[in-house]
Protein backbone atom coordinates (compact mmCIF):
# COMPACT_ATOMS: atom_id res chain seq x y z
CA UNK A 1 0.00 0.00 0.00
CA UNK A 2 1.16 3.14 -1.33
CA UNK A 3 2.34 5.93 2.30
CA UNK A 4 0.81 9.26 1.91
CA UNK A 5 2.26 12.40 1.59
CA UNK A 6 -0.20 14.96 3.23
CA UNK A 7 -0.08 18.81 3.61
CA UNK A 8 1.38 19.33 7.31
CA UNK A 9 -0.69 21.19 10.12
CA UNK A 10 2.33 23.40 11.16
CA UNK A 11 0.86 25.70 13.84
CA UNK A 12 -2.45 25.90 15.59
CA UNK A 13 -4.40 27.89 13.30
CA UNK A 14 -2.84 26.83 10.52
CA UNK A 15 -5.44 25.73 8.27
CA UNK A 16 -4.13 25.13 4.73
CA UNK A 17 -0.99 25.77 2.89
CA UNK A 18 0.22 26.42 -0.90
CA UNK A 19 2.78 24.35 -2.82
CA UNK A 20 5.70 26.24 -4.18
CA UNK A 21 7.38 23.67 -5.61
CA UNK A 22 7.51 20.09 -5.80
CA UNK A 23 11.62 18.78 -5.88
CA UNK A 24 10.89 15.02 -7.19
CA UNK A 25 8.70 14.22 -9.73
CA UNK A 26 6.84 11.11 -10.15
CA UNK A 27 8.99 7.94 -10.56
CA UNK A 28 11.83 9.42 -8.43
CA UNK A 29 13.29 7.63 -5.67
CA UNK A 30 13.30 9.20 -2.18
CA UNK A 31 15.11 8.74 0.56
CA UNK A 32 13.67 9.03 4.23
CA UNK A 33 14.87 12.70 5.18
CA UNK A 34 15.08 13.95 1.46
CA UNK A 35 13.33 17.48 1.10
CA UNK A 36 10.80 16.86 -1.61
CA UNK A 37 8.98 20.10 -1.73
CA UNK A 38 8.28 23.30 -0.64
CA UNK A 39 5.65 24.73 0.96
CA UNK A 40 4.11 28.25 2.22
CA UNK A 41 1.80 29.48 4.98
CA UNK A 42 0.35 32.37 5.62
CA UNK A 43 3.25 33.27 8.21
CA UNK A 44 6.74 31.24 7.16
CA UNK A 45 7.84 28.97 4.19
CA UNK A 46 8.43 25.63 4.76
CA UNK A 47 10.47 22.44 3.51
CA UNK A 48 8.70 19.33 3.55
CA UNK A 49 10.73 15.86 4.14
CA UNK A 50 9.94 12.47 3.17
CA UNK A 51 9.27 10.14 5.96
CA UNK A 52 9.90 7.05 4.29
CA UNK A 53 12.09 5.79 1.52
CA UNK A 54 10.60 4.66 -1.51
CA UNK A 55 9.26 5.91 -5.03
CA UNK A 56 7.32 9.04 -5.51
CA UNK A 57 4.85 7.44 -7.22
CA UNK A 58 2.14 10.04 -7.74
CA UNK A 59 1.80 13.78 -7.15
CA UNK A 60 -1.89 14.77 -6.43
CA UNK A 61 -2.11 18.56 -6.35
CA UNK A 62 0.71 20.39 -8.34
CA UNK A 63 3.17 23.83 -7.77
CA UNK A 64 0.94 27.15 -6.56
CA UNK A 65 -1.90 25.06 -5.64
CA UNK A 66 -3.41 25.80 -2.17
CA UNK A 67 -4.15 22.80 -0.03
CA UNK A 68 -6.40 22.24 3.50
CA UNK A 69 -4.51 20.78 5.93
CA UNK A 70 -4.05 16.77 6.06
CA UNK A 71 -5.43 16.59 2.74
CA UNK A 72 -3.13 14.18 0.52
CA UNK A 73 -0.95 15.20 -1.98
CA UNK A 74 0.92 12.80 -3.22
CA UNK A 75 1.64 9.33 -2.50
CA UNK A 76 5.31 7.16 -1.71
CA UNK A 77 5.73 3.43 -2.40
CA UNK A 78 8.36 0.92 -1.64
CA UNK A 79 11.29 1.12 -2.87
CA UNK A 80 11.17 -0.65 -6.72
CA UNK A 81 7.70 0.07 -7.29
CA UNK A 82 6.43 1.76 -9.63
CA UNK A 83 2.79 3.11 -11.11
CA UNK A 84 2.46 -0.02 -13.41
CA UNK A 85 3.30 -2.12 -10.22
CA UNK A 86 0.43 -1.14 -8.11
CA UNK A 87 -3.32 -1.25 -8.64
CA UNK A 88 -5.72 1.58 -8.29
CA UNK A 89 -6.83 0.54 -5.00
CA UNK A 90 -2.82 1.32 -3.94
CA UNK A 91 -3.77 4.65 -4.69
CA UNK A 92 -6.56 6.10 -3.96
CA UNK A 93 -8.18 8.73 -6.43
CA UNK A 94 -7.70 12.63 -4.74
CA UNK A 95 -10.68 13.71 -2.72
CA UNK A 96 -12.76 16.50 -4.66
CA UNK A 97 -11.78 19.89 -3.35
CA UNK A 98 -14.34 21.45 -2.04
CA UNK A 99 -15.87 24.79 -3.40
CA UNK A 100 -16.44 27.30 -0.82
CA UNK A 101 -19.90 28.42 -0.26
CA UNK A 102 -20.95 32.20 -0.65
CA UNK A 103 -23.24 33.62 2.46
CA UNK A 104 -26.79 34.06 1.78
CA UNK A 105 -28.43 37.16 0.31
CA UNK A 106 -30.22 38.67 3.22
CA UNK A 107 -32.44 41.05 3.86
CA UNK A 108 -31.32 45.23 4.27
CA UNK A 109 -32.68 45.01 7.73
CA UNK A 110 -31.52 41.45 8.66
CA UNK A 111 -27.99 40.33 9.78
CA UNK A 112 -25.76 36.98 8.88
CA UNK A 113 -25.18 36.57 12.83
CA UNK A 114 -26.12 38.16 15.72
CA UNK A 115 -24.15 38.01 18.94
CA UNK A 116 -25.87 38.36 22.53
CA UNK A 117 -22.80 39.54 24.66
CA UNK A 118 -19.49 41.81 24.69
CA UNK A 119 -17.13 40.16 26.51
CA UNK A 120 -14.31 37.66 25.31
CA UNK A 121 -15.98 35.17 23.03
CA UNK A 122 -18.64 37.83 22.12
CA UNK A 123 -16.70 40.19 20.46
CA UNK A 124 -14.52 37.92 19.21
CA UNK A 125 -16.97 35.97 17.60
CA UNK A 126 -18.28 39.50 16.17
CA UNK A 127 -15.32 40.69 14.77
CA UNK A 128 -14.41 37.31 12.87
CA UNK A 129 -17.22 36.76 11.64
CA UNK A 130 -17.11 40.33 10.05
CA UNK A 131 -13.69 39.42 8.95
CA UNK A 132 -15.64 36.24 7.19
CA UNK A 133 -17.56 38.78 5.20
CA UNK A 134 -20.72 38.22 7.52
CA UNK A 135 -22.69 41.69 7.94
CA UNK A 136 -23.05 41.70 12.06
CA UNK A 137 -25.16 43.04 15.26
CA UNK A 138 -23.59 42.71 18.59
CA UNK A 139 -25.70 43.24 21.92
CA UNK A 140 -24.14 44.59 24.94
CA UNK A 141 -26.14 45.51 27.89
CA UNK A 142 -23.48 47.04 30.25
CA UNK A 143 -19.44 47.81 28.82
CA UNK A 144 -17.82 45.98 26.42
CA UNK A 145 -14.94 43.28 27.18
CA UNK A 146 -16.83 41.08 29.97
CA UNK A 147 -15.97 40.17 33.52
CA UNK A 148 -12.28 39.30 33.15
CA UNK A 149 -11.80 43.13 31.47
CA UNK A 150 -14.12 45.10 33.63
CA UNK A 151 -14.21 43.34 36.63
CA UNK A 152 -11.85 40.56 36.74
CA UNK A 153 -8.32 39.51 35.37
CA UNK A 154 -7.55 42.98 34.12
CA UNK A 155 -8.65 45.27 37.27
CA UNK A 156 -7.19 42.56 39.44
CA UNK A 157 -3.76 42.77 38.15
CA UNK A 158 -3.66 46.72 38.74
CA UNK A 159 -4.11 45.88 41.94
CA UNK A 160 -1.41 42.90 42.02
CA UNK A 161 1.08 44.85 40.50
CA UNK A 162 1.07 47.19 43.63
CA UNK A 163 1.57 44.58 45.59
CA UNK A 164 4.48 43.73 43.61
CA UNK A 165 5.76 47.83 44.42
CA UNK A 166 5.34 47.61 47.32
CA UNK A 167 7.11 44.34 47.90
CA UNK A 168 10.04 45.37 45.86
CA UNK A 169 10.36 48.32 48.33
CA UNK A 170 10.24 45.95 51.36
CA UNK A 171 13.53 43.94 50.16
CA UNK A 172 15.46 46.79 47.96
CA UNK A 173 17.73 47.56 51.31
CA UNK A 174 18.47 43.93 50.93
CA UNK A 175 19.79 44.72 47.51
CA UNK A 176 22.13 47.77 48.27
CA UNK A 177 19.42 50.00 47.60
CA UNK A 178 18.37 52.24 50.80
CA UNK A 179 15.59 55.04 51.04
CA UNK A 180 15.87 58.19 53.37
CA UNK A 181 12.22 56.42 54.34
CA UNK A 182 10.64 53.30 53.22
CA UNK A 183 7.14 54.38 54.67
CA UNK A 184 4.03 54.27 52.24
CA UNK A 185 0.44 55.09 52.40
CA UNK A 186 -2.24 53.66 49.81
CA UNK A 187 -4.68 56.64 48.07
CA UNK A 188 -7.56 54.81 47.68
CA UNK A 189 -8.59 56.97 45.28
CA UNK A 190 -5.70 56.85 43.07
CA UNK A 191 -5.75 53.19 42.90
CA UNK A 192 -9.18 53.14 41.51
CA UNK A 193 -9.03 55.74 39.45
CA UNK A 194 -5.68 54.21 37.51
CA UNK A 195 -7.58 50.99 37.94
CA UNK A 196 -10.89 52.74 36.32
CA UNK A 197 -8.69 54.36 33.63
CA UNK A 198 -6.63 50.47 32.24
CA UNK A 199 -10.14 49.37 32.30
CA UNK A 200 -12.10 52.12 30.09
CA UNK A 201 -9.10 52.23 27.81
CA UNK A 202 -9.05 48.49 26.83
CA UNK A 203 -12.91 49.07 26.25
CA UNK A 204 -13.23 51.76 24.49
CA UNK A 205 -10.75 49.52 22.39
CA UNK A 206 -13.20 46.65 21.60
CA UNK A 207 -15.48 49.23 20.75
CA UNK A 208 -12.90 50.81 18.11
CA UNK A 209 -12.20 47.16 16.78
CA UNK A 210 -16.13 46.19 16.35
CA UNK A 211 -16.74 49.62 14.63
CA UNK A 212 -13.48 49.25 12.36
CA UNK A 213 -14.81 46.07 11.34
CA UNK A 214 -18.35 46.84 10.65
CA UNK A 215 -20.11 45.81 13.19
CA UNK A 216 -23.42 46.99 13.80
CA UNK A 217 -23.73 47.82 17.78
CA UNK A 218 -26.95 47.80 20.18
CA UNK A 219 -27.27 48.82 23.67
CA UNK A 220 -29.50 46.71 25.85
CA UNK A 221 -30.69 43.66 27.18
CA UNK A 222 -30.87 40.89 24.52
CA UNK A 223 -32.69 37.93 24.30
CA UNK A 224 -34.24 35.38 21.70
CA UNK A 225 -37.51 35.08 21.33
CA UNK A 226 -39.50 31.91 20.03
CA UNK A 227 -39.11 32.91 16.35
CA UNK A 228 -35.18 32.56 17.02
CA UNK A 229 -35.26 36.18 16.75
CA UNK A 230 -33.21 38.51 19.02
CA UNK A 231 -35.53 40.89 20.98
CA UNK A 232 -33.43 44.00 22.76
CA UNK A 233 -34.93 45.59 25.74
CA UNK A 234 -38.18 43.36 25.18
CA UNK A 235 -38.93 45.37 21.74
CA UNK A 236 -36.35 46.25 18.86
CA UNK A 237 -35.78 43.04 16.80
CA UNK A 238 -32.87 41.95 15.31
CA UNK A 239 -33.59 39.31 12.67
CA UNK A 240 -30.38 37.02 11.82
CA UNK A 241 -29.71 33.75 10.08
CA UNK A 242 -27.19 32.73 13.16
CA UNK A 243 -27.00 33.56 16.54
CA UNK A 244 -24.26 33.24 18.95
CA UNK A 245 -25.39 33.59 22.56
CA UNK A 246 -21.99 34.83 24.50
CA UNK A 247 -23.67 35.91 28.07
CA UNK A 248 -20.69 34.99 30.23
CA UNK A 249 -20.92 34.97 33.74
CA UNK A 250 -22.42 36.25 36.97
CA UNK A 251 -20.85 35.78 40.65
CA UNK A 252 -22.03 32.85 42.51
CA UNK A 253 -23.62 32.58 45.73
CA UNK A 254 -24.27 30.23 48.95
CA UNK A 255 -27.46 30.03 50.56
CA UNK A 256 -26.17 30.38 54.34
CA UNK A 257 -27.65 32.82 56.67
CA UNK A 258 -26.42 36.85 56.76
CA UNK A 259 -25.26 36.26 53.17
CA UNK A 260 -27.05 39.03 52.20
CA UNK A 261 -25.48 41.57 54.74
CA UNK A 262 -24.06 44.97 52.82
CA UNK A 263 -20.62 43.83 54.08
CA UNK A 264 -20.42 41.04 51.94
CA UNK A 265 -18.81 41.97 49.12
CA UNK A 266 -18.95 40.52 45.73
CA UNK A 267 -15.75 40.31 43.57
CA UNK A 268 -16.95 42.53 41.11
CA UNK A 269 -17.54 45.56 43.85
CA UNK A 270 -14.14 44.99 45.85
CA UNK A 271 -12.42 46.01 43.24
CA UNK A 272 -14.09 49.76 44.00
CA UNK A 273 -13.95 50.48 47.74
CA UNK A 274 -12.32 53.63 48.06
CA UNK A 275 -11.44 52.81 51.88
CA UNK A 276 -9.27 49.36 52.72
CA UNK A 277 -10.94 47.95 55.09
CA UNK A 278 -8.59 47.04 58.14
CA UNK A 279 -9.85 43.09 58.48
CA UNK A 280 -11.21 41.47 55.36
CA UNK A 281 -12.36 37.71 55.52
CA UNK A 282 -12.11 35.72 52.44
CA UNK A 283 -14.44 33.08 51.40
CA UNK A 284 -13.23 30.58 49.20
CA UNK A 285 -9.69 29.86 48.29
CA UNK A 286 -9.77 29.41 44.38
CA UNK A 287 -7.90 31.55 41.96
CA UNK A 288 -10.17 34.84 42.42
CA UNK A 289 -10.64 34.55 46.43
CA UNK A 290 -6.44 33.92 46.83
CA UNK A 291 -5.16 36.90 44.20
CA UNK A 292 -7.60 39.51 46.14
CA UNK A 293 -6.10 38.09 49.37
CA UNK A 294 -2.90 38.91 48.22
CA UNK A 295 -3.94 42.37 46.48
CA UNK A 296 -5.54 43.55 49.71
CA UNK A 297 -3.09 41.98 51.58
CA UNK A 298 -0.63 44.27 50.21
CA UNK A 299 -2.27 47.38 50.57
CA UNK A 300 -3.08 46.58 54.33
CA UNK A 301 -5.97 44.33 55.20
CA UNK A 302 -5.24 41.70 57.41
CA UNK A 303 -6.74 38.84 55.61
CA UNK A 304 -8.39 35.39 56.95
CA UNK A 305 -9.36 32.60 53.83
CA UNK A 306 -11.84 30.18 54.39
CA UNK A 307 -12.04 27.11 51.92
CA UNK A 308 -13.88 24.67 52.45
CA UNK A 309 -11.36 22.09 50.41
CA UNK A 310 -8.42 20.12 51.78
CA UNK A 311 -6.39 22.95 50.02
CA UNK A 312 -6.50 26.49 48.42
CA UNK A 313 -6.97 26.37 44.34
CA UNK A 314 -7.65 22.62 44.57
CA UNK A 315 -8.01 22.40 40.49
CA UNK A 316 -3.81 23.12 40.38
CA UNK A 317 -1.59 20.03 41.50
CA UNK A 318 -1.39 19.56 45.13
CA UNK A 319 2.33 20.05 45.43
CA UNK A 320 2.07 23.68 43.74
CA UNK A 321 -0.64 24.40 46.19
CA UNK A 322 1.34 23.45 49.61
CA UNK A 323 3.92 25.70 48.07
CA UNK A 324 1.79 28.89 47.21
CA UNK A 325 -0.48 27.89 50.35
CA UNK A 326 3.18 28.05 52.61
CA UNK A 327 4.40 30.85 51.01
CA UNK A 328 0.89 33.44 51.63
CA UNK A 329 1.36 32.26 55.07
CA UNK A 330 5.08 33.32 55.69
CA UNK A 331 3.22 36.83 54.44
CA UNK A 332 0.56 36.80 56.78
CA UNK A 333 -2.21 35.64 55.38
CA UNK A 334 -4.34 33.25 57.70
CA UNK A 335 -6.04 30.40 55.66
CA UNK A 336 -8.24 28.32 56.60
CA UNK A 337 -9.53 25.06 54.75
CA UNK A 338 -11.30 21.48 54.83
CA UNK A 339 -13.76 24.21 57.34
CA UNK A 340 -17.18 25.50 55.73
CA UNK A 341 -19.20 28.49 57.31
CA UNK A 342 -22.64 28.02 58.66
CA UNK A 343 -23.76 31.71 59.37
CA UNK A 344 -22.70 35.19 59.25
CA UNK A 345 -23.98 37.88 61.65
CA UNK A 346 -22.92 41.73 62.38
CA UNK A 347 -22.49 42.29 65.95
CA UNK A 348 -20.68 45.86 66.82
CA UNK A 349 -19.79 47.18 63.69
CA UNK A 350 -18.45 44.31 62.42
CA UNK A 351 -19.04 40.77 60.59
CA UNK A 352 -18.82 37.47 62.36
CA UNK A 353 -18.16 35.03 60.36
CA UNK A 354 -19.54 31.37 62.19
CA UNK A 355 -17.45 28.10 61.25
CA UNK A 356 -18.78 24.76 61.45
CA UNK A 357 -15.86 23.84 63.94
CA UNK A 358 -17.30 26.45 66.64
CA UNK A 359 -14.99 28.70 65.49
CA UNK A 360 -16.17 32.85 64.91
CA UNK A 361 -14.00 35.39 62.66
CA UNK A 362 -14.06 39.03 63.10
CA UNK A 363 -13.64 41.19 60.57
CA UNK A 364 -14.71 44.56 58.70
CA UNK A 365 -16.31 43.20 55.54
CA UNK A 366 -16.03 39.93 53.89
CA UNK A 367 -15.46 38.86 49.80
CA UNK A 368 -17.47 36.24 48.74
CA UNK A 369 -15.45 34.36 45.93
CA UNK A 370 -16.45 30.72 45.90
CA UNK A 371 -16.39 31.20 41.76
CA UNK A 372 -19.19 32.19 39.06
CA UNK A 373 -21.82 30.41 37.06
CA UNK A 374 -23.37 31.14 33.67
CA UNK A 375 -25.49 34.04 32.78
CA UNK A 376 -28.54 32.67 30.89
CA UNK A 377 -30.18 35.94 30.63
CA UNK A 378 -30.41 36.01 27.20
CA UNK A 379 -31.79 32.48 26.42
CA UNK A 380 -35.36 34.38 26.41
CA UNK A 381 -38.31 31.94 24.78
CA UNK A 382 -35.70 29.80 24.05
CA UNK A 383 -35.79 25.75 25.58
CA UNK A 384 -31.96 24.50 25.19
CA UNK A 385 -30.55 21.43 26.57
CA UNK A 386 -28.82 22.46 29.87
CA UNK A 387 -26.88 20.62 32.31
CA UNK A 388 -26.88 21.85 35.92
CA UNK A 389 -27.29 25.48 34.80
CA UNK A 390 -25.26 25.75 31.96
CA UNK A 391 -25.71 25.47 27.94
CA UNK A 392 -24.68 21.98 26.63
CA UNK A 393 -23.08 22.58 23.48
CA UNK A 394 -21.08 20.25 20.93
CA UNK A 395 -17.64 20.47 19.81
CA UNK A 396 -18.69 23.22 17.26
CA UNK A 397 -19.86 25.31 20.02
CA UNK A 398 -23.75 24.50 18.34
CA UNK A 399 -26.30 24.34 21.29
CA UNK A 400 -29.22 21.65 20.80
CA UNK A 401 -31.44 24.39 18.50
CA UNK A 402 -29.24 24.26 15.55
CA UNK A 403 -28.36 27.64 13.92
CA UNK A 404 -27.25 29.30 17.46
CA UNK A 405 -24.33 28.67 19.27
CA UNK A 406 -23.19 29.08 22.68
CA UNK A 407 -19.25 29.90 23.22
CA UNK A 408 -17.72 30.94 26.30
CA UNK A 409 -18.64 31.05 29.79
CA UNK A 410 -22.09 30.39 29.12
CA UNK A 411 -21.27 26.25 28.46
CA UNK A 412 -19.29 26.53 31.72
CA UNK A 413 -16.81 24.05 29.97
CA UNK A 414 -13.61 25.94 31.13
CA UNK A 415 -14.46 29.56 32.35
CA UNK A 416 -11.19 31.45 31.11
CA UNK A 417 -10.75 34.76 29.24
CA UNK A 418 -8.39 32.96 26.53
CA UNK A 419 -11.10 29.96 26.33
CA UNK A 420 -13.67 31.97 25.21
CA UNK A 421 -11.74 33.88 23.03
CA UNK A 422 -10.93 30.23 20.86
CA UNK A 423 -14.42 29.62 21.88
CA UNK A 424 -15.63 32.59 20.22
CA UNK A 425 -13.50 32.93 17.13
CA UNK A 426 -14.55 28.49 16.29
CA UNK A 427 -18.46 29.70 16.77
CA UNK A 428 -18.25 32.36 14.59
CA UNK A 429 -16.21 30.11 11.47
CA UNK A 430 -18.72 27.71 12.00
CA UNK A 431 -21.64 29.75 11.85
CA UNK A 432 -20.62 31.79 8.63
CA UNK A 433 -18.76 28.34 7.05
CA UNK A 434 -20.52 25.65 8.45
CA UNK A 435 -19.71 23.47 10.93
CA UNK A 436 -15.96 22.40 10.22
CA UNK A 437 -13.52 23.69 13.38
CA UNK A 438 -13.86 22.62 16.85
CA UNK A 439 -12.20 23.36 19.82
CA UNK A 440 -9.34 21.66 21.40
CA UNK A 441 -9.05 22.29 25.20
CA UNK A 442 -5.85 20.08 26.56
CA UNK A 443 -3.13 22.14 26.19
CA UNK A 444 -5.50 25.28 27.36
CA UNK A 445 -2.69 26.73 30.52
CA UNK A 446 -4.50 28.07 33.88
CA UNK A 447 -2.62 30.77 35.67
CA UNK A 448 -2.82 32.29 39.26
CA UNK A 449 -1.56 35.61 39.28
CA UNK A 450 -0.05 35.60 42.94
CA UNK A 451 3.11 36.25 44.22
CA UNK A 452 5.16 33.90 43.15
CA UNK A 453 2.93 33.17 40.47
CA UNK A 454 1.41 29.72 39.51
CA UNK A 455 0.37 28.16 35.97
CA UNK A 456 -0.23 25.18 35.17
CA UNK A 457 -1.26 22.55 31.52
CA UNK A 458 -2.71 19.80 31.27
CA UNK A 459 -2.58 16.96 33.86
CA UNK A 460 -1.57 17.19 37.52
CA UNK A 461 0.59 14.34 38.98
CA UNK A 462 -2.35 12.90 40.57
CA UNK A 463 -4.62 13.21 37.52
CA UNK A 464 -1.30 11.11 35.34
CA UNK A 465 -1.06 8.52 37.89
CA UNK A 466 -4.44 7.70 37.80
CA UNK A 467 -4.68 7.51 33.62
CA UNK A 468 -1.34 6.43 32.50
CA UNK A 469 0.57 3.10 33.99
CA UNK A 470 3.96 4.90 34.17
CA UNK A 471 4.92 8.01 34.51
CA UNK A 472 7.91 10.22 34.67
CA UNK A 473 8.50 13.40 36.82
CA UNK A 474 11.05 16.21 36.24
CA UNK A 475 11.53 18.71 38.74
CA UNK A 476 13.82 22.06 38.80
CA UNK A 477 13.85 24.89 41.98
CA UNK A 478 13.92 28.22 40.79
CA UNK A 479 17.01 28.55 43.52
CA UNK A 480 19.42 27.32 40.75
CA UNK A 481 18.43 29.19 37.78
CA UNK A 482 20.96 31.89 37.44
CA UNK A 483 18.48 34.81 36.51
CA UNK A 484 16.03 34.08 39.01
CA UNK A 485 19.00 34.65 41.58
CA UNK A 486 20.25 37.66 40.46
CA UNK A 487 16.63 39.07 40.69
CA UNK A 488 16.15 37.97 44.13
CA UNK A 489 13.07 35.86 42.63
CA UNK A 490 14.01 32.62 42.99
CA UNK A 491 11.22 31.14 45.20
CA UNK A 492 9.05 28.34 43.31
CA UNK A 493 10.34 24.80 40.46
CA UNK A 494 9.33 23.92 37.52
CA UNK A 495 7.50 20.37 37.50
CA UNK A 496 7.24 18.44 34.10
CA UNK A 497 5.03 14.97 33.96
CA UNK A 498 5.21 13.13 30.95
CA UNK A 499 4.33 9.59 29.76
CA UNK A 500 6.83 7.02 30.11
CA UNK A 501 6.62 4.70 27.32
CA UNK A 502 6.39 7.84 24.51
CA UNK A 503 7.74 10.86 25.86
CA UNK A 504 4.54 12.10 25.57
CA UNK A 505 4.34 15.23 28.20
CA UNK A 506 1.11 15.35 30.03
CA UNK A 507 1.40 18.35 32.26
CA UNK A 508 3.47 21.11 32.99
CA UNK A 509 3.19 23.22 36.28
CA UNK A 510 5.45 26.51 37.60
CA UNK A 511 5.37 27.86 40.53
CA UNK A 512 7.96 31.17 40.51
CA UNK A 513 8.95 34.65 38.31
CA UNK A 514 7.38 35.01 35.05
CA UNK A 515 5.28 31.63 35.52
CA UNK A 516 2.64 33.08 33.23
CA UNK A 517 4.78 33.94 30.39
CA UNK A 518 6.77 30.30 30.68
CA UNK A 519 3.59 28.26 30.54
CA UNK A 520 2.50 29.48 27.01
CA UNK A 521 5.89 27.89 25.94
CA UNK A 522 4.53 24.62 27.65
CA UNK A 523 1.01 24.83 25.91
CA UNK A 524 2.88 24.89 22.40
CA UNK A 525 4.47 21.49 23.28
CA UNK A 526 1.92 20.14 24.23
CA UNK A 527 -0.42 21.37 21.34
CA UNK A 528 2.27 20.39 18.74
CA UNK A 529 2.65 16.71 20.53
CA UNK A 530 6.51 17.24 20.97
CA UNK A 531 7.91 14.85 23.31
CA UNK A 532 10.55 15.53 25.91
CA UNK A 533 13.49 14.25 23.93
CA UNK A 534 12.78 17.00 21.55
CA UNK A 535 12.57 19.67 24.09
CA UNK A 536 15.70 18.82 25.44
CA UNK A 537 17.27 19.52 21.96
CA UNK A 538 15.96 22.95 21.68
CA UNK A 539 19.21 25.53 22.73
CA UNK A 540 17.54 28.03 25.55
CA UNK A 541 19.24 31.25 26.11
CA UNK A 542 21.16 32.11 29.08
CA UNK A 543 20.43 33.65 31.99
CA UNK A 544 16.99 33.07 31.45
CA UNK A 545 13.96 32.09 34.01
CA UNK A 546 13.03 29.71 30.82
CA UNK A 547 15.70 27.72 31.26
CA UNK A 548 13.81 26.45 34.45
CA UNK A 549 11.61 24.60 31.86
CA UNK A 550 14.33 23.28 29.86
CA UNK A 551 16.27 21.84 33.16
CA UNK A 552 12.99 20.08 34.62
CA UNK A 553 12.42 18.49 30.84
CA UNK A 554 16.12 17.62 31.17
CA UNK A 555 15.10 15.67 34.37
CA UNK A 556 12.25 13.63 33.11
CA UNK A 557 15.73 12.18 31.27
CA UNK A 558 17.82 12.01 34.36
CA UNK A 559 20.07 14.70 32.18
CA UNK A 560 19.66 18.01 34.00
CA UNK A 561 23.57 19.46 34.32
CA UNK A 562 22.30 21.39 37.27
CA UNK A 563 20.28 18.87 39.30
CA UNK A 564 22.44 17.24 42.11
CA UNK A 565 22.66 13.47 40.99
CA UNK A 566 20.14 11.30 43.35
CA UNK A 567 21.28 8.26 44.95
CA UNK A 568 20.57 5.40 43.62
Amino acid sequence: MAFEVIMPKAGIDMTEGQIVKWLKQEGDQVTEGEIILEIMTDKTSMEIEAEVSGTLLKILRQDGETVPVTEVIGYIGQPGDSLETLSEEDVPAPKPVAEEKPLASIADDSYHVAVIGGGPAGYFAAIRAAQLGAKVAIVEKKVFGGTCLNVGCIPTKTYLKNAEIIEAIEIAAGRGIKFDSTKYSIDMEKVVGFKDSVVKKLTMGVEVLLKSNGVDIFRGVGKINKNKDVVVNGSQIIKADKIILAGGSKVSKINIPGIDNPRILSSDEILSLKEVPETLTIIGGGVIGIEMALAMHAIGSKITVVEMMDRIVPAIDAEASKFLADTLKKKGIKILTSVSIVGIEERGNKLQVKLANGEVIESDKALLSIGRVPDLDGIGEVEFETERGKIKVDPYMETSIKGIYAPGDVNGIKMLAHVAFRMGEVAAENAVKGNHRTVKLASVPSVVYTSPEVAMVGLTEAQAREQYENIRVGRFDFAANGRALASGDNHGFVKVIADDKYGEILGVHIVGPSAAEIINQASSMMELEITVDEVVKTIYGHPTYSEALYEAFADVLGESIHVPRKKK
